[in-house]
């Protein structure tokens, strides 16, 4: 819950941008009651609409500066929406001067009023004195005013923030092609992880599994051709312990490819197994109550296994933490480790991973700074 400090800076901040606000009005007024009736004129329009440009430009920074406006999704709008946004903002503005200005008057009339009644004068002039009951009913309507003028500046403040949504906002069309553009961006993104991860599980099985079973083949070679038995014998058990190797390289494999337990288990379980193959201590905290689906639990799966698997890799870390909760309307996968930090955002591994999230419509950033400790983070919607 915020504090009373922080209450306080923010009616501060948003008193600073509503003043700011009410000045502004001022070139509003001289753009909406002046210039715009010469836009009509074709070599004066380019300077007008120009100013018209800047005067939104002022008015968001202000927004995003002193009203807690989030400007993420505002577009330059044309001339239009430009026209229709200041004519209501040069109403809107002189509204919240106008409370702005009543304050003002409140405030050095309640300073005379009370410097009266210190001083023991009757209240407003005249010659009675004050009772104590024109004292309490003063002060009462001087709250009550107070309360209304309070209200109508966050009134004032509510209608800034929904006129930009409005009118500097993205429209449907704008949207549209924004959401057509990220497909394709993701698209290309997912296409290149799929090939980045072929050409992994490539190498893997060629500079694995591969090599092991060769390494296997020449040891069962020189078994049979040994004539010693003691000799055969040892070579046999080599033999043994390589093809008890690469069982376990095929199984690493296949579980980066697609793990079963995924299916059989869920997401808790296949985490489960990423903590027991681990070389170092992995702790898993899983905070969800249930299943999810197929597609998301696949995506979460493999940031949490890519990234313990580059922290190892890369990292040196000697403890790991995944961590799984829900926020908001999806989860949250993390993955901390103690190691080196320093990890590259655009590596192949975590480019991947990004891309994986960005074709689930999710969210995915890494924390890794010179000496650690590294947070590979992953939000996905459910």
């Amino acid at each position: 819950m915020p504090s009373l400090a922080t209450h306080l800076h923010r009616a501060r901040r948003g008193t600073v941008g509503l003043t700011l606000g009410g000045l502004t009005a001022l070139a509003e007024m001289v753009l909406v009651v002046l210039l715009t009736p010469v836009h009509a004129i074709p070599t004066a329009r380019p300077r007008i609409e120009a100013f018209g440009s800047g005067l939104v430009d002022l008015n968001r920074r202000r927004l995003v500066a002193y009203l807690d406006f989030d400007d993420l999704l505002c577009v330059q709008p044309t001339w239009p929406r430009t026209q229709s946004y200041l004519v209501r903002r040069f109403i809107v503005g002189l509204i919240g001067a106008s409370i702005l200005g009543l304050i003002l008057i409140g405030v050095v009339s309640a300073a005379i009023m009370g410097w009266q009644v210190v001083d023991g004068k009757p209240v407003g002039g005249g010659e009675e004195g004050n009772t104590w009951y024109e004292i309490i009913a003063i002060a009462g309507m001087g709250l009550v005013l107070v309360f209304g003028a309070v209200w109508g500046l966050i009134g004032v403040a509510t209608l800034e923030r929904s006129l930009a949504n409005q009118y500097l906002g993205p429209t449907e069309e704008e949207l549209l092609r924004r959401r057509v553009s990220q497909l394709a961006t993701t698209r290309a993104g997912v296409v290149e992880a799929i090939n980045d991860e072929r050409r992994r599980i490539e190498r893997d099985l060629h500079d694995g599994v591969q090599q092991r079973l060769v390494a296997l083949g020449l040891l069962l070679g020189r078994a049979r051709r040994a004539s010693d038995q003691e000799h055969a014998d040892d070579l046999l058990r080599q033999a043994h312990e390589e093809s008890q190797q690469a069982l376990r390289d095929l199984r690493d494999v296949t579980w980066r490819v697609y793990p079963t337990a995924l299916d059989e288990g869920g997401l808790h379980t296949a985490l489960e197994g990423v903590a027991e193959r681990s070389s170092v201590p992995v702790s898993l905290r899983y905070g969800l109550a249930g299943r999810l689906d197929l597609a998301t639990e696949t995506v979460a799966y493999f940031v949490a296994s890519e990234a313990v698997t580059n922290a190892l890799k890369h990292g040196g870390p000697s403890a790991i933490e995944i961590d799984v909760v829900a926020e908001g309307e999806g989860i949250v996968v993390s993955v901390r480790d103690n190691g080196s930090g320093g990890a590259d955002p655009a590596g192949s591994g975590l480019s991947g991973l990004a891309s994986r999230v960005a074709a689930a419509d999710g969210m995915f950033t890494v924390d890794s700074p010179a000496g650690g400790p590294t947070v590979v983070r992953a939000w996905l919607p459910v």
